[in-house]
């Protein structure tokens, strides 16, 4: 019987009884009943016919991704065979990658939606603290979204210790102390033949904690909350004979739980002939099945507490035999085992780090691998292992979180690890080059994992510098290494650098490694997806990118997560997707600048800003362009300084204001030239094209296109074989070739993988098929390109091929914005399209000048213009209708 703590019981049973999903988050100092609380809610919820399932997190395990969740899927898997498919990965029944958070939590959601329909389930999890952050990310996803279905769930977590229950966003209640009336009725209630003296001294220490009200009248001594109450059961178990003490040791090293069924249906030791320590509370015995679980954590933890050095060792090795199937549960207990180097538990430590690392976990591995390094015989072998934690760390580190300690290593390989982080953090290309080639030449051309690392971020500073000079001089580094070069480090100078000048025949590899991503470590991934972005091919790393991402920024190398959301933007702006683009840029953008990954910053806010110029967003696009130029030019970040000048082409060419478009333009690249090692260059293709044709440079266009076609476009990717035979369509000398051109842009596979470019050329052919008067052909290609542009959002774009359509006697297929115009925003348009100032409006419709403003805000999205000019043609067009009654 429960005394007290009405609020905390209304609380939960009208949880419990509720209809709708709910959830709770108990907290509460150990010892304080929460666990009494929970048991409660369980037999409220039997009574009621409800489902229950308990989980208890387990210490021993709390680094072992996803062995929360384990527990509760071996309870209700068998419920449910249909939902095995996503699921099956992270219970080990399939080898494929781990789901992302995302896709788990909608899974496990599916899971408990689909069992609750037959019954009411509430799920129980105590010790939420000793989850481990893969699962408790699980949990709390779900319990975010469980307001739909009769789900509910349960969770007990103690104050004291940091969990990621503590940013979960769930509603809580807090468990406090009893009051002074309460625990002296609790105290008479269960001794009450106690001594005064004593009893005084028991309230006094026990300062309204119950467990310790109930277990202090036992004990004559003195101690102080927490730390005190795993001192409770230390009489207890110090009188309990030396078999039945190793018993419980290996229980307790083995994660059983405190209820049964704990931790699912891994092998695990059967604590057996503990007869003694049932007797005397500290175990509890299920009637029917006979097994035997922790009456209370504490007591697991006592147990551990009190036990020798040596004799957790011995205990670990039994441990390490009984998990001999389990690489990463093996792992943990060889290395608990030893005190001396010992290679094969080296060896077994660092299997199971990548194997963890594989699955999104590389945030708890950098610990495994420090002690592997520490158990290593070999003193290369530890100098190797201890530069991966290292590498490893910097990958991971992740704000919030405390890594274990890596301990210094010295020579190349942790200057390579140091100047990773300085350049992503302040982009000093100068500094980082002159670094690594000291680094690389330090190395004495030895086949280490660390002059692969070398090499790798060479080349990624030489990406961002964009400078021929720098770039040369890495192509000849990597010559002079010959053999010690990878292919892997091959396809990354060859397509981070100039696929015009390099790029061609890596396609073909990275279309293999695309086949095999699950067995590549995250930072391969990202580098691989990279190099596959450059040949236009990266919509076949996408669908393994967005499985992963979320748990590496969760549990993994939160690096190359970030990266990876960058590249999955990248090629939803190439898809069309262009609003999921700029929720994952933003999402990417937060992360780079909470990590302090400046130079990453700067480079989403560039593409954020080549996005908005798109739409026709153009102020946005030159504020952002003129932040991240200003940041990276002094420093010599050329990736960042060329970016920002494509921008200013897009955001010319959407404002109309092609002159301006093409001495941006020309700024990249000269007409007929393809600059060397400028990734915008062949990129910008249609741009210079477009904007020469609209100012009356034929020849330069014309000059451009076939620079293109020379330079061998239709051979290196898609997108640049799609923009080349659109070049060639566009200046063409006869309709003939134009037609040609034409049909090879369209019917080629990119153009539809890349909907913008392709609206663009359809555009361009149907201008010239109007001038030749075949209309109906022009009208086809003018519709098709017209919806593309309304559907990407690309209203400049939009907008001429509506003229177009106009021009031919046509009515635009696509929305027109003046429905949306109250009848007060017309009148304003029309009066700041005729020229008047916002005072001069103002004066004549009695409206203060910051009103007329506050107005023309709202008037000019709606429009899809951003300046007056563009707002007066937009005002004068014939397809105008009248305003809402609004």
């Amino acid at each position: 019987m429960i005394i007290g703590r009405d609020r905390e019981r209304a609380e939960i049973s009208g949880m419990v009884e509720s209809t709708a999903g709910r959830v709770l988050v108990v907290r509460g100092e150990a010892g304080v009943g929460k666990s009494a609380l929970l048991e409660e809610a369980a037999e409220l919820a039997v009574r009621a016919g409800q489902l229950v399932s308990r989980i208890t997190g387990v210490e021993a395990e709390s680094e072992l991704p996803y062995s929360g969740l384990h527990q509760l899927l071996y309870q209700l898997l068998p419920l449910n065979d249909d939902s095995r498919t996503v699921l099956d990965a992270i219970t080990g029944r399939r080898a494929d990658d781990p789901p992302s958070l995302m896709t788990l939590g909608i899974a496990v959601l599916e899971l408990l939606s689909d069992i609750a329909t037959r019954r009411p389930l509430l799920m129980i999890l105590d010790d939420g603290q000793w989850l481990d952050d893969s699962s408790a990310d699980v949990f709390g996803f779900v319990g975010r979204r469980i307001g739909g279905v009769p789900v509910k769930l349960l969770v007990a977590v103690r104050d004291e210790v940091i969990s990621r229950f503590d940013t979960a966003v769930l509603p809580e209640i807090s468990v406090g102390p009893l009051t002074d009336e309460d625990a002296v009725r609790l105290l008479d209630q269960r001794h009450p033949s106690l001594d005064e003296r004593v009893r005084q001294w028991v309230l006094d220490q026990a300062l309204g904690n119950p467990l310790a009200l109930l277990e202090l009248p036992s004990q004559a001594g003195d101690a102080g909350l927490p730390r005190r109450l795993h001192h409770l059961y230390g009489s207890r178990i110090a009188a309990l004979s030396d078999p039945v003490r190793a018993e419980l040791l290996m229980g307790a090293l083995a994660g059983v739980g405190t209820r049964p069924r704990d931790g699912g249906p891994k092998p695990r030791h059967r604590m057996r002939n503990v007869d003694e320590a049932v007797a005397c509370g500290l175990l509890d015995a299920e009637p029917i099945t006979g097994d035997v679980t922790f009456r209370h954590p504490l007591v697991r933890s006592s147990v551990v507490q009190m036990a020798t050095p040596e004799q957790c060792r011995a205990a670990h090795r039994v441990l390490a035999d009984v998990h001999r199937d389990d690489l990463e549960r093996r792992a943990m207990h060889l290395a608990a085992a030893c005190v001396a180097p010992d290679e094969e538990a080296a060896r077994a430590l660092e299997a199971a780090a990548h194997s963890a690392i594989r699955r999104g976990g590389a945030l708890t591995v950098v610990g495994w691998l420090t002690r592997a390094a520490e158990l290593s015989e070999d003193l290369v072998e530890r100098a190797r292992r201890l530069s991966y934690a290292t590498f490893l760390s910097g990958y991971a580190a992740r704000l919030g979180s405390e890594l274990p300690p890596v301990p210094l290593t010295s020579g190349p390989d942790a200057a390579v690890n140091a100047i990773h982080q300085a350049f992503f953090e302040d982009g000093d290309v100068r500094s980082a080059r002159r670094q690594l080639m000291a680094a690389i030449e330090g190395l004495d051309g030895e086949p280490t994992e660390a002059l692969t690392r070398a090499q790798v971020l060479l080349l990624a500073v030489s990406q961002y510098a964009a400078d021929p000079a720098l770039w040369n001089e890495a192509h000849q580094t990597l010559a002079s290494l010959g053999d010690l070069v990878t292919e892997q480090t091959q396809i990354y100078s060859n397509t981070w650098s100039d696929v015009v000048l390099h790029g061609r025949g890596w396609a073909e590899p990275l279309e293999r490694a695309a086949a095999n991503l699950r067995d590549r470590e995250p930072w391969d991934v990202t580098r691989l997806a990279t190099a596959a972005y450059y040949l236009d091919i990266v919509s076949q790393y996408r669908p393994h990118l967005e499985r992963v991402v979320d748990r590496e920024l969760a549990t993994g190398a939160v690096f190359s997560g970030i990266l990876m959301l960058k590249v999955i933007m990248l090629d939803q702006m190439g898809s069309g997707d262009w609003d999921a683009a700029v929720r994952t840029g933003e999402r990417a953008l937060a992360l780079e600048i909470e990590h302090g990954r400046h130079l990453l910053a700067h480079q989403t806010r560039g593409y954020l800003a080549q996005l908005a110029a798109l739409r026709g967003e153009i102020a946005r696009a030159l504020e952002l362009r003129a932040e991240i130029d200003a940041w990276a030019r002094p420093r010599g970040i050329g990736l960042v300084t060329d970016l920002a000048d494509s921008i200013a082409v897009t955001a010319a060419l959407s404002a109309g204001d092609y002159e301006a478009a093409y001495r941006h333009a020309v700024d990249i690249t000269a007409p007929g030239t393809f600059r060397p090692y400028c990734a915008p260059a062949s990129r910008t293709l249609l741009d210079l094209i477009e904007a020469a044709l609209h100012t009356g440079r034929t020849e330069q266009a014309r000059r451009h296109a076939l620079a293109a076609r020379d330079a061998g476009f239709a051979d290196l990717s898609p997108r640049l074989a799609l923009t080349c035979y659109g070049a060639l369509a566009m200046t063409a000398g006869s309709e003939r070739e134009a037609g040609e051109m034409f049909a090879r842009a369209t019917s080629h596979p990119a153009a539809a993988r890349f909907p913008f470019e392709t609206a663009r050329i359809q555009l361009a052919h149907a201008i010239r098929l109007r001038h030749a008067r075949e209309r109906t052909a022009a009208w086809a290609l003018l519709t098709h390109a017209a919806e593309t542009f309304e559907r990407l959002g690309a209203a400049a774009w939009a907008e001429r091929a509506c003229a177009e359509l106009r021009i031919i006697g046509a009515a635009p297929l696509v929305s027109t914005p003046y429905t949306s115009l109250t009848w007060q925003e017309q009148r304003i348009a029309d009066l700041a399209a005729s020229g008047l100032t916002n005072k001069e409006i103002g004066a004549r419709l009695r409206l203060s000048p910051r009103t007329v403003s506050s107005h023309l805000y709202r008037i000019f999205p709606k429009l899809g213009v951003t300046t007056r000019a563009a707002l007066r043609d937009a005002m004068n067009r014939p397809d105008r209708v009248t305003a809402s009654n609004a």
